[in-house]
């Protein structure tokens, strides 16, 4: 939820996460060349399953990277209301009525016209 008081340049660490997914991913498969000519077939494996999870990760930040910023509301979009708690879920759990149970409301959770 939007409410006003985001930072105005905010920065991504898309390409900080993408620099420490390639570190690990070098030295995954640095790991399973050690412990293939070792012997460790086991270290090894594990290795291999977090060199894969690297490479999983490289590919979703680099895909993120290619896609570019998306849109994000301007100064000229006033913010949001905060909730303050008034929505049907805390109102469950407090066992009041929720928005839909209402005396003013109908089976929608809109007023009555």
């Amino acid at each position: 939820m939007r409410t006003g008081n985001e930072p105005l340049e905010a920065r991504s660490l898309l390409k900080t996460r993408r620099a420490l997914a390639l570190w690990g991913l070098i030295w995954a498969a640095f790991g399973v060349a050690v412990f293939m000519v070792v012997g460790r077939p086991g270290w090894a494996a594990g290795c291999a399953l977090v060199a894969a999870l690297a490479a999983t990760d490289l590919a979703i930040v680099c895909r993120h990277i290619r896609q570019g910023p998306h849109y994000q509301p301007g100064e000229d979009v006033p913010p949001y209301e905060p909730d303050s708690g008034r929505n049907e879920f805390t109102a469950r759990r407090r066992g009041g009525a929720g928005p839909s149970m209402g005396p003013d409301r109908g089976p929608e959770g809109r007023g009555r016209l």
